[in-house]
């Protein structure tokens, strides 16, 4: 097999109608999709945010949870081969603490586990009833120039977090959500939002992101899809074509993110030093000596 071109990526995103509290039956259904996927030459294949337990796992937390060394988390991982592959499920960890979690498997290693750090507790949403909070943005490496950053629903949602992720070198931002048309209220556009959210997210730090949401209904909410890739200018270069289940394909171009990067260097340019400093002076009690002209 000649060697693949490390700056080339396809990426695949498998939007599907989650199965609620099964979760042998959401295993067979991935363990589909990883097969379909690789047979595709896909590299990197996304699920939605939760897709090993549906949109309202959080409230059979106690039936659904795994541990990182469950024997189903192995045979998704070892079902992946070198493809790198990420889904949503809840972690169970060690002294009784349950997370909103995104795993990355792949040759039957879970390699990286991403907690949601901000919990949507709003609207419809209750993850800060069943879920601890998240305390860390990590990157890992897919090769010399890949360096994956995974973002779980609201958690892009935070700008800080986002910029953490880019600060520490992240190449390509892969965002799985769970993301419903009422989630929020009549009045806020989830569908326009996450198209404004991602492109500005793109074209601002010079990576691409991928997102992948799932489709049906339950509890209630109805989830529209719409899941896709943006490039390192801000473009949407593929995308769900309704909302229903299907696979989302394309690949990835390092050079673009080199010449997006060059164009636009607001990573280069983002000085952390300066955050730190305005960020300890703002969590100092009222009453500390400030700056000239600072009140």
């Amino acid at each position: 097999m000649p060697a693949k071109n490390p700056t080339k990526l396809k990426v695949a995103i498998a939007q599907i109608d989650t199965i609620a509290g099964d979760i042998d039956a959401a295993l067979h259904k991935h363990l589909d999709m990883i097969g379909a996927a690789r047979s595709i030459g896909a590299e990197v294949l996304l699920f939605p945010e939760l897709s090993l337990t549906g949109h309202n796992g959080g409230r059979q937390t106690l039936e659904l949870a795994l541990r990182r060394d469950d024997p189903r988390l192995r045979k998704l991982a070892a079902a992946a081969g070198d493809m790198a592959t990420i889904f949503g499920f809840i972690e169970e960890a060690p002294g009784g603490l349950f997370y909103n979690a995104a795993a990355l498997v792949r040759e039957g290693r879970v390699d990286l586990v991403h907690r949601k750090v901000n919990l949507a507790t709003y609207g419809a949403l209750e993850d800060g009833k069943h879920f601890g909070a998240g305390e860390y943005i990590e990157i890992f490496a897919l090769g010399a120039l890949w360096r994956v950053a995974v973002l779980i629903c609201a958690d892009l949602w935070n700008p800080a977090l986002v910029h953490l992720a880019a600060l520490q070198g992240a190449t390509l931002l892969l965002a799985p959500v769970s993301s419903a048309v009422e989630a929020v209220g009549a009045e806020f556009d989830n569908p326009g939002g996450w198209d404004l959210c991602l492109r500005f997210y793109g074209m601002m730090y010079g990576f691409p992101l991928v997102m992948a949401n799932r489709v049906g209904q339950e509890g209630g909410l109805t989830f529209w899809g719409g899941s896709r890739v943006v490039d390192p200018f801000g473009r949407v270069v593929a995308m769900a074509e309704r909302p229903s289940e299907q696979f989302v394909t394309t690949e990835l171009d390092y050079e673009a993110l080199r010449r997006a990067r060059y164009l636009l260097p607001t990573v280069r340019d983002a000085n952390p030093v300066l955050v730190l400093r305005e960020t300890e002076r703002l969590l100092r009690p009222k009453g500390g000596v400030e700056p000239d002209g600072v009140q």
